[in-house]
């Protein structure tokens, strides 16, 4: 893919005409933008290597609008890319140049909060930290945080399945949403779980929460809340090497301890962090680990003493618990704020997303040295290291010839290393254009085929979202039918018994 993709031809423009006219139908005029210089902002996602201009962007605000523009879209055949935040890093809202490209960022507001259920029922444009300030004064937290947590939504998290520092013990975005209100590509508006535990039927709510923009478009979510726990603390924790620090998290987990989170920077990382918001992390280490428990005041003494003893064994150079609130907070600064601080060190980077197998983080951290050396870049370690899901920062300039060619193959070849050690191609930050052409490296053509299937079930058509994912989209006719109706699977194929 073109780093800078032309603006659609003369025939296109016309078209466009006349689906900006339509569009118009549905929602305030100025809730539709066409000028080049308006549409220049959706042009890209956090993926910013890629751009594209789209046909023409709307901004509808009620469930009724986007079912009435995807309605639309549907029966004249017109592409629509649904966009959030636009904090995707991996192309999953990138536009299309024959595309309508659907923002919903004016479904901001928190509907209704039910502290006996706990549960908030939300809008997709509302922030992921929206949510825990909406019901921190009352006790209360939602669990998946994101380090994008500021900026990134409850829509976009649900599209691509978003984790976070605390995802280890709490869960990613699917085991914290009860259900959602969903559009699907013929306007029709279903409603998928509730408030809720455990709906009947298919797990189709499963099927939605990390479907990336390709199955529908999210107009509403209900979340779990949690109490906030009794006591928090954090043990920051050097180590001399990177691959000590990574047995160290295999042995945690091995022994038994769930914290609430485990997260490692490796030294590029913990420098730029440090610079960045000056939170007293150790300069002289190869390697930081940042370790939370929480629960009952006596229950998290006695582990933090387990994790200390865990780390000494493997060689720590130094650790350091957290006195009070303040200074936990301070910790977790310097890992959040790692990846704009890493942007410090470098004109660009791509920020990688694999999984693997905690037991292979000291194998995989050694051949990610190498690598680097063998493409000439520089690379920053910062990743949720209790459930192995690694952020390598590859750090390029594009104006140099070649080194974002070279970034792009480096890239690639982590993600295959983490399959090849058991893992997967992604952890969170979905596989959108990013990773689309990775997919047979994990996958069978049989694999690919079996979830295009499902795809066809939403949206025969291949309307929403299209490009994404799919190294190769079949069209539904090759596929065998499958389709939803009236939020239940239906295979009209399958022979009667």
């Amino acid at each position: 893919m073109s780093l800078k993709m032309p603006l659609p031809d003369e025939e296109v423009l016309s078209k466009r005409d006349r689906i900006v006219a339509a569009l118009r139908a549905f929602v305030p005029a100025e809730a539709v933008i066409e000028d080049e210089a308006r549409m220049r902002p959706y042009e890209t996602d956090a993926l910013t290597a890629y751009r594209q201009l789209p046909l023409a962007v709307v901004l509808p605000e009620t469930t009724a609008q986007v079912s009435q523009i995807l309605s639309w879209c549907h029966a004249n055949g017109v592409k629509v890319v649904p966009r959030g935040a636009g904090t995707s890093l991996s192309g999953g809202a990138l536009p299309l140049a024959d595309a309508v490209l659907l923002g919903l960022s004016k479904f901001n507001k928190v509907l209704d909060i039910d502290y006996e259920n706990r549960l908030a029922v939300v809008q997709p444009g509302v922030t992921n930290l929206a949510v825990t300030r909406e019901v921190e004064a009352r006790g209360f937290y939602y669990a998946p945080d994101p380090s994008s947590q500021i900026a990134c939504t409850i829509g976009g998290n649900v599209a691509e399945n978003s984790g976070g520092v605390h995802c280890l013990k709490y869960g990613l975005t699917t085991n914290n949403v009860l259900g959602c209100e969903i559009v699907m590509m013929d306007g029709e508006i279903l409603r998928i779980g509730g408030r809720h535990l455990d709906p009947a039927g298919l797990d189709l709510l499963g099927v939605v929460v990390g479907s990336e923009g390709l199955l529908g478009v999210v107009t509403e979510v209900t979340v779990r809340i949690l109490p906030s726990p009794e006591t928090a603390r954090a043990l920051l924790v050097g180590f001399a090497s990177a691959e000590s620090a990574g047995q160290c998290v295999a042995d945690i987990i091995a022994a038994g301890i769930i914290p609430a989170g485990m997260e490692m920077m490796d030294r590029p990382a913990i420098h730029a962090a440090e610079a960045f918001v000056q939170v007293g992390y150790p300069l002289d280490v190869e390697a930081l680990l940042i370790v939370e428990l929480d629960g009952p005041e006596a229950e998290c003494s006695h582990l933090l003493e387990e994790v200390e003893a865990i780390a000494r064994r493997n060689g720590a150079v130094g650790a350091r618990v957290s006195g009070d609130e303040a200074e936990r907070a301070a910790f977790w600064a310097g890992r959040k704020a790692a990846f704009p601080a890493v942007g410090r060190l470098s004109p660009d980077y791509f920020c990688m997303d694999g999984t693997i197998p905690r037991r292979r983080l000291p194998q995989v951290l050694e051949q990610m040295t190498r690598l680097s050396e063998r493409y000439g870049l520089g690379v920053a370690n910062v990743f949720h290291a209790g459930d192995g899901n690694l952020h390598p920062l590859i750090l390029y300039d594009a104006n140099k010839p070649g080194e974002l060619e070279r970034a792009e193959a480096f890239g690639n070849d982590i993600l295959r290393l983490c399959v090849e050690v058991g893992g997967v191609l992604t952890g969170e930050h979905g596989v959108g254009v990013e990773k689309r052409d990775l997919m047979p490296e994990m996958f069978t053509e049989v694999d690919l085929k079996q979830q295009q299937r499902l795809k066809c079930a939403f949206d025969p058509d291949l309307l929403l979202n299209p490009g994404k994912v799919f190294p190769r989209l079949h069209r539904c006719a090759e596929l065998g039918r499958m389709h939803v109706h009236g939020g239940q699977l239906a295979f009209p194929d399958l022979p009667r018994f």
